[in-house]
Parts: structure tokens; C-alpha cells; sequence
């Protein structure tokens, strides 16, 4: 290599003359040119320096002057002209540097110069070196040049320019060289693409899940308009949706031709149009059609309300809307920041919602201070933002404001009752009683204030219902039954003396009675309030001598029947084996000479200023029935739904599963909804949710109890009310004999059976109920199910002959030959696939074809002739004509004659359920399945037509017609949710022998479940329908619209419990699969994650927070998952609404045994009964 690289073809070419071998020595790169210029370039430079400096002087002077003069005229550039000053200013003093210091070295030698000729060279060539390596003509070896000039911007920006960063588009989201299972790079937008996004560049298409398209779906859909061009119109038969706007721009554009050809029906929108003839939109017409497309504003909206409610400031449903308006309001908004804020943020946003909607409430309530669901609505609000010492000071205010109004008194119990941080029982307890006294005083005239509103008897017997439901289920229930009894005593046997004193006087004369010691309702020889005073009044009772309670005591057995058991077991078993015996209040026996300090357990003994408060006053005697009714229902006897009417929360009482699986008996598939079950635990039966009754009734001292009451309530009642009473004992010795057919005991089914019909022949026997057809068919019911078919049979046909020649005009006997005529439809099929062919031998024929001739058989055997078929058919077919169309009729004449002596004539011609399953069960034996689904449907869409039309919203509530009209639409309301049960029993035991298209089934029952959405029986069939089939996918669409537009918890509940069975099913699949056998279904992904989200969507309504069985439901569901902490957390969630539900802890001890002692605090804690403490525990597991 040469020592010069640049001269190395000049040693290339050597001369062989060894006088030139020395001229490497002389530097020819060296020219005497370049040193002169270099020099003379010096000198100009030395002396351009001080002339520079006198002329930026001069022109800085000058520019300030200029400036100076246009100050008015520039004063919008005040800012940019000082940030020039401060420049110049800075430039001066510089320049001042640099001369000073010039001046201190005024020495200059070549190589500085040459260097500052370099850089400047350097400076100015820089871009005309840099090129494209596809303009080199000849590619170099070192094609590259490395640029050392500082930028100054990257210290003011803190970044590159954005012209000088390479951009490119990623094709995919993958990374060469990373490990794709443990290693990844996130890739994000950048900022301007973001803000591309949001401004008026070009968008991509919204997916369904984002902001925009959620909140399309929620707006109203847009009217339908039809379009304007008559030609569209001719071309079709059809009404076509169009854009009336487009329509008259393309007028006015002249395009009408073109249209027409691209689109001839105008079902296209403008843009699909233009599409279609090659053109693009304008971008006005895309900012039109982007604003119309948009759902309506929350603040049109907002201000839509704003402007309705100063227009009508006393709309009361207006401002409530308005209230719930925010919540639409914040989703909305949560929605569009969704991701973006964090916990804290949300809890804010949520917070300040709820300050506006109470500040709407304080406006509403200022507004219209009367209004009670106002009131309410803002109370709610108050609940979670208030502490609970000023939340329950306003709500005693606010019931002190409104003393007469019961709604107000059932939101404040229920708030009192479900406050977790403040609940007692003892508290709560009080808080009814002053509930009762208070309503009391009003309905006396004793509070002059305040006037007593109509109905207030009625809502005080539901509020004193539902306090002995709350103290059964707080394990009180000696003190709930101390209540009924003496309830049962100041109604039914109250002294004349006192009748027409106030409700306080009243009370003050019964305490001495309770105090006494006498025997009370439902105790051996108990003679009443009335008996008491008179004899009283006379010197008092003789003691009875001690031949009178010669009983044999009850052996005691053994409670603790297994000592290696948990801890938590055995207390589990003891307590429920206590509940179940020592639920009746303990007296003490004067024959054998107790006193009250020989009770073991104080609790047992209940005293009157416990239950004093509570007694009310019900003056009319369908009032008092239904008091006697409730407190049949409350020890778990079958009641007439109609007249004892459903309590108004009816959530807060549903505690067993049983309401969930009725109407599972295949064997009896037409007869099985006889004895609805409601849900609702009787007295005595405390254990855990999945815990089996220990006795099929109320055992042997519940059973004494109860003769007793019975045969002292009888006498004193008018004969209607004693049939009422005897249909109900006689269901309940056949609901007995149920429960032991179920459980498949022979030994103690034959023995309940036995006493079961000796008391149905023992109400027979009584004068007033020889010509009941009731009880004659619930008694050949119960010999039927115990087997005794020809005895039955005898029974039916001595009750068609004692029904006479009523025929079809007899709405008993038509329900007697109907629950025959099912049960010999069921016999038949069990021993035949299909039905029987000849309708003329069939003994359900004959049975239904004597009711019509109006004569009795003594033999359901008999062939009949197919001319009396005929004959039957156009008799049914009259009766039910002509009953319809006087339906309306009769119900009117109902309500006029409701104190006439007609009055059960009247309730007679409403029931119709017996007269449409006759015709329709006729009909499917005799023609088809079709002809009896005609009949029900005609009989279903005139009734509930004119069940709609008598809501209760056309009658003014509270009035003496709104109680009639509400009792009248009870009735019609049981009688369409009867035939509607019918209706589709038949159909599915159809489909069960016989082949039937589904459909029919399917479209029945959804539409009873729409008109009835809170049957169970109803809901039991269809989850049974749906669950054969994989595809969910109906029966979850069907069951969100109906739980969206219906507020009670039953819908929900079967919602739960089909998806539950629908995991089992699939459980089971996959555990039973092999290797080598398919699987019998396809295996389903996320159920356990849709069960808890139609968990947590039921508690989060009103109703399901408060309603026991659903608390207890998602525990155990938790636990069967193996999510035990998440159990537990929702077991303490729970406490927060339903602290006074016993079984929930009891749940809880099974669930999660060792934190026994923990749940025993807390029970104590908040007074719960506890029968078992744990040091009497300990005691029984040393022994």
C-alpha cells in the first residue's frame, strides 16, 4: 500500500530512471494558488468584523423605531414580537462575546484556517454528498457517510422528528426470535393514528361489541316512512320503507329515472343507492346521515325531561323515571370509558350519580311532599350514601309524617329487617308491633291527624302475617304461634262487652286472660276468651280433676344418636330434631304441679308484651277466614289460593326447593298439580336446604294441636266458612299420604292411610258436609292413591248420584267426573303405549258422557252408544257457548250482589276450569288431540281477554269495589292459570304415548308463562320440555324476556335451576365417556359461568335480594364447584339482606363445620333462636 493512498497510481507507474526515485519526496498536492487565496481570505475576513457590528446596530435601531410607530396598528403581535426581542437581545450579547474575545487574540495561524475551511466546506456540501445508492452509477465499497452535526431540536423536543423516523405498516403481531407461549410484544398505535381515529379521516367499520353499536341497539328503532315517488309504489304490492329526504333531493337533483333503475322497490338507503350507480357521498351528506344514524342524545334526552317535568311538576311517574334515567345515564358512560379508569375512578363516578339522583329525589319530594313513592324512591337512594344511624332516623321521621299509609310501614319493616348493621329480632319484633298498634289507632279514628284509608284491615292482616313468618323463620316460632293464638281468640272469641271499645282497650282487657294460666287455642280444654270473662264474672273455674290428663308421655329420644360425628353434624341434627318437637310454646301443667321455673328453656315461654302489640281488630268475616286460612297455611295445611290471598312480598317466604320440583311424577301425569306446593317451609321444619322432613305432617303433638283447633273453631264459624275448613283438613290428610307414597315406606304409608281416611269419613259424616261434592272427591281421590281403585270408583259414583241431575250446570260435580275421568285416562296408560281406539268402551267416555246426560253410573265400565256421543258433544258444546258469553255478566252481577244471599250462586257460574277440562278431555278421546286444543284455546283467550280488561288499574285502588273487583280477579286469574296447567299436561302426556309435533306443546306453554309468569307448575313442564334437546339456546332467549319485563324472583329461579339440570347433563357425559364410545352429548363450555351470572342478576333485583332460597341456592352451588372462599363471601353477602333467615346459617355450619363457633356468635348476636347453645353441646358429646 503507498504511503499516500490518494498517489497510488502514481507509484504505480514507475520510471526506471533512478534520478525520479526521489520525487516522492516533493508534495505536488501543495499548490502556491491555494496559500495566496487562503491569505487574502484571512485579511478580508480580519476586517469585516467591526463593519458587521456597526451596521446590526444601525439596523436594530432602526427596526425598534418602526416598531414603535405601529404599535396600534399590531397589537395582535405583541407576544410574537417580544420573543424576538429576547432573540436579538441574546444575538447582541453574543456577538459582544465573540468581539471581546477576538479582541484579546488578534493572532491567527494557518492551520486554524484551514480547519474552519473544512468545516465550513463540510457544512455546505453535507446534502449534495448525501444520494439514493440507485443513483451511484458506480457502486463504492463503502457506500455509507456518517453525519456528526448535532441536531439541536432533539434537546427542546426530547425526540427525533417525526419526517426523520422511517414508517412502515407490520404485517401481523408476531416477533421473530420470541418464544410465542412465554414471550410477546405488545404492539400499539401511536398517538397520530389515534388521532386519526378520531377525527374525520377515514374510520373502519364498528364491531358489534363497540360503544357506538351498543348504544344503536338500545335507541328506538326509527318510524317506517314510505317513500314519495309514486312510481315505487306501482311497481309492487307492498308498502316499501324508504327516506322521504332522499327522496325529494333526487326530485329536485332530476335522478329520478336513475333511482328507479338501481332502486325500483326503495327499500335502499341513499348511500346503498349511490353504491350501486358507481358514486361516492359528499361529505355533507356523510355528516347528515352519521348524526341521523346516532341514537338520541343523553343530553336531548336530558333535556327532553327537564323540559316535561316544569310542564308537569306534579307527574310523579315522571320524576321516577327521571331517577332511573341516571342509571341508563352512567352505563352509557361507563361503556364509552370502559378500560380507562381505575376502581377508585369508578367508585367516584358512581358516587356522584347517586348524588344526582338524590338531588332529583329532594327536588321531586319539595315538589309533590305528599307523594309516598317518592318518598321511598328517595330513601333508597339514601341507603347507600347515609350512615345507618341517620338512615333509620329519616325513615321514622318519614313514618311519623305518614303514620295511616301501610306501603310506607312494609318498606320501613323491610328495611328495619334487612339492615344487617342495626337487625335484632327483638328490635325488628318491636318494630312491627308499633307498625300494628299505630294502624290500629288510625283505623279506630283514635288519630284524628290522619284518616284511616279503605283496605287498611286487609293490610294490616297481611304486615301481622308476615311478622309471624319472619319469627318462624328467625326460629321463634313459639312466639309466632302464641300470636296466631291469640289472634284466634280476641277475633273468634271476643266477649260483647268490650266489641265496641277501641282496639287499645281491647288489648288492655285481653292481657288478664293471657296471664291467667287459662288454656288457649288449640290446648286441651281450652274454652275461649269469651268463657273466660263470663265465668270469671261468676266466681271463676273449677279444677279439673287429674283423670282428665291421664296421657301417656312421650319416651324422649335419644338426640345425639352418633357421638363420632363432626362436631358440626351433631349440632346440625339436635337443633333440627328440637325445632321439629318444641315448636309449640311451652305451658306449664298445673295438674302436675309445674310452674314456669321448671321450663328448661326460657325461650319456650313466651310473654304478652311480646305479642300485645300486635293484636288487630278484622271486622268482616271473610277478614277472619282469611286469617284462619293463614294460619293453616303457616303449619303447612293446603289452603284455598283464592280466598286466601297471596301475601304482598311473597319472595321473602320461599325457602324450599320443593317449588322447584313439582310435577316430576310421571306416573301421574294429568293429576300431579292437584297440591301445588308453594315453597314455603311449614312450622317446625328448620334445616338445611337439602335437609328431609322428619315427620310427614306435624307429628303427634302437632297433630293434637291441631284436632284441637279444629274442633274449637268449627262451632263458631257460619256453615261456608266450615266447608272451607273441612276441605282443608281433608287436602291435608291426602297431601300426608303423598309424602309417604314418595319416600316408599309401606309400613308408614299403611298406617297414615288408615288414620288419613278416618278422618275424611269423619267429616263426611257431619250433617253439613253429606252433600259436599269437595270433599266426596277428595275423598275417592285419596282411596285412589292408595290404591283402593274399586273402592274409589264406588265413592265417585255415589257422589255423581248424590250430585243429581246438575249435570254440566254444576261447576263441582263437573270437577268430580273431570279428576275421575283423568285418573281412569292414566290407568289406562300405564298398561297401553297409546290410547284406547274405542271411545265407546273407555270408562273416561263414559264418565264424561253421563255428566252431560246429567245421569249417574254406577260403573265407569259401561259401553255407551255413539249416538249419545253425539248427543254429549253438542251438550258441551252449548254449556260452554252459553257459559262464556255470560261470563262478563256473571261477574258483574257478583260484585252487586256481594252482600246478597246469591252471592255463592254468583261464584259458582265463575268457575269454569271444570266445565273446559270435561269438553276438551271428551273431545281428545272421542276426535283428537286438535279438537281438545281448540276448546282450551277458546275457553283461555275470552277469559284472560277479559281478565286484561278488568286490571286493577281501571278501579281506583283502596276503594270497597277495588277489594271486590281484586277478589274477583283472583278467582278468574286462578281459573286461566287452571286451564292453562291443563292444557298443557294434556298435551304432554299426548306427546308421551303418542307421536306430536312439539311445537304445539312449545308454543302453549310460552305463551302461558307470558300471561303467567309466576306458575310453577307451568315452569316445571317447561324446563322439562326444553331440557331433552342440546340447543339452549331458545329456552335462555325466552327466559331473558320474560325475567326483563316481570319483577318477580320465580322466573328467575327456573332460569337457574334449567341451566343447573342442563350441567348435570353434561357432567354426567363427560364422566361416563370412554375411549372408545362416543360421547351420548356434546360437551358445553361456560355454564358454570352463566349460572353465576343469573345468580348474580337475580340478587341484584329487589325482589331476589330478599328471598332466602336463592341465597341459599348460590351457596351451595359455589360449594359443588369447590369454590368454597367465594361460598363463604356470598354466605356474608347474603347476611347483609336476609339476617333473619335461620337456615341460612344452618346452611352455613353444614357447609363450613369449622367455623361452627363463629356462625353460633353471630346467631346469637343478632338474637336468633339457638336450642342448642355449644356448652350444652359439649355436655351431650361427653356423655
Amino acid at each position: 500500500m503507498a504511503l499516500f493512498p490518494a498517489f497510488a497510481k502514481a507509484a504505480n507507474n514507475k520510471v526506471e530512471d533512478s534520478s525520479k526515485e526521489l520525487a516522492w519526496l516533493n508534495n505536488k498536492s501543495f499548490q502556491t494558488g491555494d496559500a495566496i487565496s487562503l491569505h487574502s481570505r484571512f485579511l478580508e475576513k480580519t476586517g469585516e468584523k467591526p463593519n458587521k457590528k456597526t451596521s446590526r446596530d444601525i439596523s436594530s435601531s432602526q427596526e425598534d423605531e418602526r416598531e414603535v410607530g405601529d404599535v396600534p396598528a399590531r397589537k395582535k403581535k405583541k407576544k410574537s414580537e417580544k420573543k424576538r426581542k429576547k432573540k436579538k437581545k441574546h444575538k447582541k450579547r453574543s456577538e459582544r462575546n465573540s468581539s471581546s474575545s477576538g479582541s484579546d487574540s488578534d493572532t491567527v495561524y494557518p492551520s486554524d484556517l484551514i480547519k474552519e475551511e473544512e468545516d465550513r466546506q463540510q457544512d455546505t456540501s453535507l446534502a449534495s454528498r448525501f444520494s439514493w445508492l440507485d443513483d451511484l452509477q458506480a457502486p463504492t465499497g463503502h457506500p455509507f457517510c456518517v453525519d456528526r452535526k448535532p441536531d439541536p431540536a432533539n434537546w427542546t423536543y426530547k425526540s427525533l422528528y417525526r419526517g426523520d423516523v422511517a414508517r412502515y405498516r407490520r404485517k401481523g403481531s408476531s416477533t421473530l426470535g420470541l418464544d410465542s407461549q412465554r414471550q410477546g410484544v405488545s404492539w400499539e398505535d401511536s398517538d397520530t393514528k389515534k388521532r386519526q381515529k378520531g377525527g374525520n379521516s377515514k374510520k373502519t367499520a364498528d364491531r358489534y361489541f363497540s360503544t357506538a353499536s351498543r348504544q344503536l341497539l338500545k335507541s328506538e328503532p326509527p318510524l317506517p316512512v314510505s317513500p314519495a315517488t309514486p312510481d315505487a309504489l306501482q311497481l309492487t304490492s307492498f308498502l316499501p320503507v324508504g327516506d322521504v329526504d332522499e327522496t325529494n333531493k333526487r326530485k329536485e337533483s332530476g335522478d329520478r329515472f336513475t333511482t328507479l333503475s338501481v332502486n325500483p322497490l326503495g327499500v335502499y338507503d341513499s348511500s346503498t343507492a349511490l353504491w350501486l350507480q358507481g358514486k361516492g357521498q359528499q361529505d355533507d351528506q356523510k355528516v347528515d346521515l352519521e348524526t341521523e344514524g346516532n341514537p338520541v342524545s343523553v343530553v336531548g334526552r336530558t333535556g327532553e325531561f327537564n323540559r316535561r317535568l316544569r310542564e308537569q311538576p306534579s307527574d310523579t311517574q315522571l320524576w321516577i323515571q327521571f331517577i332511573r334515567y341516571q342509571d341508563e345515564v352512567s352505563s352509557l358512560a361507563f361503556e364509552e370509558e370502559q378500560g380507562g379508569e381505575s376502581a377508585e375512578q369508578r367508585k367516584s363516578s358512581y358516587r356522584a350519580i347517586l348524588d344526582k339522583k338524590l338531588s332529583i329525589a329532594e327536588r321531586a319530594v319539595a315538589t309533590n311532599p305528599s307523594c309516598i313513592a317518592l318518598q321511598l324512591e328517595r330513601l333508597r337512594i339514601c341507603q347507600e350514601l347515609w350512615e345507618p344511624s341517620a338512615l333509620a332516623k329519616e325513615w321514622k321521621k318519614l313514618v311519623f309524617l305518614h303514620p295511616n299509609s301501610a306501603p310506607m310501614w312494609r318498606e320501613y319493616l323491610l328495611f328495619t329487617q334487612s339492615y344487617f348493621s342495626s337487625f335484632t329480632v327483638t328490635k325488628v319484633n318491636s318494630a312491627y308491633g308499633k307498625c300494628l298498634s299505630t294502624l290500629s289507632a288510625v283505623r279506630d279514628g283514635s288519630m284524628l291527624s290522619h284518616p284511616a284509608p279503605p283496605g287498611i284491615e286487609e293490610d294490616m292482616l297481611d304486615i301481622f302475617t308476615q311478622q309471624c313468618h319472619f319469627l318462624r323463620q328467625s326460629g321463634h316460632s313459639e312466639k309466632a304461634i302464641s300470636l296466631f293464638q291469640a289472634m284466634i281468640d280476641f277475633t273468634f272469641f271476643k266477649p260483647d262487652s268490650v266489641k265496641k271499645l277501641s282496639t287499645k282497650q281491647q288489648v288492655e282487657f285481653f292481657e288478664p286472660f293471657w296471664d291467667s294460666g287459662e288454656a288457649r287455642v288449640g290446648e286441651v280444654g281450652a274454652r275461649g276468651w269469651k268463657a273466660w270473662m263470663i265465668q270469671q264474672e261468676r266466681g271463676g273455674w273449677l279444677q279439673p280433676g287429674a283423670e282428665e290428663d291421664e296421657e301417656e308421655e312421650e319416651e324422649e329420644e335419644e338426640e345425639v344418636k352418633d357421638r363420632s360425628l363432626p362436631r358440626g353434624t351433631v349440632w346440625l341434627d339436635v337443633e333440627a330434631i328440637r325445632e321439629a318437637a318444641h315448636w309449640l310454646p311451652w305451658r306449664p301443667d298445673k295438674a302436675k304441679g309445674q310452674s314456669e321455673e321448671d321450663c328448661e328453656d326460657p325461650d319456650r315461654q313466651v310473654l304478652f308484651d311480646d305479642i300485645g302489640p300486635s293484636l288487630i281488630v278484622l271486622s268482616s268475616s271473610e277478614l277472619q277466614l282469611q286469617l284462619l286460612l293463614k294460619f293453616f297455611s303457616f303449619l303447612g295445611l293446603p289452603v284455598e289460593s283464592v280466598i286466601s290471598s297471596p301475601p304482598c312480598q311473597p319472595g321473602l317466604l320461599l325457602e324450599n326447593l320443593s317449588l322447584l320440583t313439582q310435577g316430576n311424577d310421571l306416573q301421574c301425569p294429568l293429576t300431579s298439580y292437584e297440591l301445588p306446593d308453594l315453597g314455603v317451609n311449614s312450622v317446625g321444619h328448620m334445616t338445611t336446604l337439602q335437609g328431609v322432613r322428619k315427620w310427614t305432617g306435624l307429628g303427634k303433638q302437632g297433630e293434637t294441636f291441631l284436632t284441637n283447633v279444629f274442633g274449637i273453631i268449627q262451632p263458631v264459624l257460619p256453615p261456608d266458612h266450615r266447608a272451607f275448613l273441612s276441605l282443608t283438613w281433608i287436602r291435608y290428610e291426602k297431601l300426608k299420604v303423598l309424602r309417604c307414597l314418595r319416600s316408599g315406606n309401606k309400613k308408614r304409608l299403611r298406617s297414615q292411610g288408615k288414620s288419613s281416611k278416618r278422618v275424611a269419613k269423619r267429616l263426611l259424616k257431619e250433617p253439613d258436609n253429606r252433600s259436599s261434592l269437595v270433599l266426596w272427591r277428595e275423598y275417592a281421590h285419596l282411596e285412589w292413591i292408595l290404591g283402593n281403585l274399586d273402592e274409589a270408583r264406588k265413592v265417585f259414583s255415589t257422589a255423581t248420584a248424590i250430585g243429581g241431575t246438575k249435570g254440566l250446570s254444576g261447576p263441582s260435580l263437573c270437577e268430580l267426573c273431570l279428576l275421575w275421568s283423568q285418573l281412569e285416562v292414566e290407568d289406562e296408560a300405564k298398561g297401553q303405549t297409546g290410547r284406547v281406539t274405542d271411545a265407546t268402551v273407555s270408562p273416561a267416555v263414559c264418565v264424561l258422557t253421563r255428566l252431560a246426560e246429567g245421569t249417574s253410573s254406577s260403573s265407569s265400565s259401561q259401553s255407551i252408544s255413539p249416538v249419545a256421543i253425539l248427543k254429549a258433544r253438542r251438550s258441551y258444546e252449548q254449556a260452554l257457548s252459553s257459559s262464556l258469553s255470560a261470563l262478563d255478566q256473571n261477574i258483574q252481577n257478583l260484585q252487586s250482589d256481594r252482600k246478597g244471599s246469591k252471592e255463592d250462586l254468583q261464584e259458582e257460574k265463575l268457575r269454569l276450569k271444570g266445565l273446559v277440562g270435561c269438553y276438551a278431555l271428551f273431545q281428545y278421546l272421542t276426535i283428537s288431540i286438535q279438537a281438545a286444543f281448540t276448546v282450551y284455546s277458546q275457553a283461555r283467550e275470552k277469559m284472560e281477554e277479559l281478565h286484561r280488561k278488568r286490571a286493577p288499574d281501571s278501579v281506583k285502588p283502596g276503594s270497597v269495589e277495588a277489594a271486590d273487583s281484586s277478589l274477583t280477579n283472583r278467582r278468574l286469574a286462578s281459573e286461566c292459570e287452571a286451564l292453562a296447567v291443563q292444557q298443557v299436561a294434556l298435551l304432554r302426556f299426548h306427546n308421551n304415548i303418542s307421536v306430536f309435533p312439539l311445537v304445539t306443546l312449545r308454543q302453549t306453554l310460552t305463551s302461558a308463562l307470558s300471561a303467567w309468569p309466576g306458575s310453577a307448575p307451568l315452569w316445571c313442564i317447561y324446563i322439562q320440555l326444553e331440557n331433552h334437546y342440546h340447543s339452549a339456546g331458545r329456552a335462555r332467549r325466552f327466559f331473558h324476556t320474560v325475567t326483563r319485563d316481570n319483577s318477580s324472583v320465580t322466573p328467575r329461579l327456573f332460569a337457574i335451576v334449567a341451566e343447573q339440570q342442563r350441567k348435570q347433563l353434561v357432567d354426567a357425559a363427560q364422566r361416563s365417556c370412554c375411549f372408545d364410545k362416543p360421547l351420548p352429548l356434546l360437551p358445553e363450555n361456560g355454564l358454570s359461568n352463566r349460572i353465576r351470572g343469573l345468580f348474580e342478576s337475580a340478587i341484584a333485583t329487589e325482589t331476589g335480594a330478599h328471598c332466602p332460597l336463592l341465597w341459599r341456592m348460590y351457596v351451595h352451588f359455589l360449594m359443588s364447584e369447590g369454590k368454597a372462599d367465594k361460598a363463604r363471601g356470598i354466605f356474608y353477602k347474603g347476611l347483609q339482606n336476609i339476617p333473619w333467615a335461620k337456615g341460612l346459617y344452618m346452611d352455613a355450619v353444614q357447609l363450613f363445620p369449622e367455623h361452627l363457633q363463629e356462625f353460633i356468635d353471630l346467631m346469637t348476636e343478632k338474637e336468633l333462636r339457638l336450642r342448642l347453645p355449644l356448652e350444652e353441646l359439649d355436655i351431650l358429646l361427653e356423655d
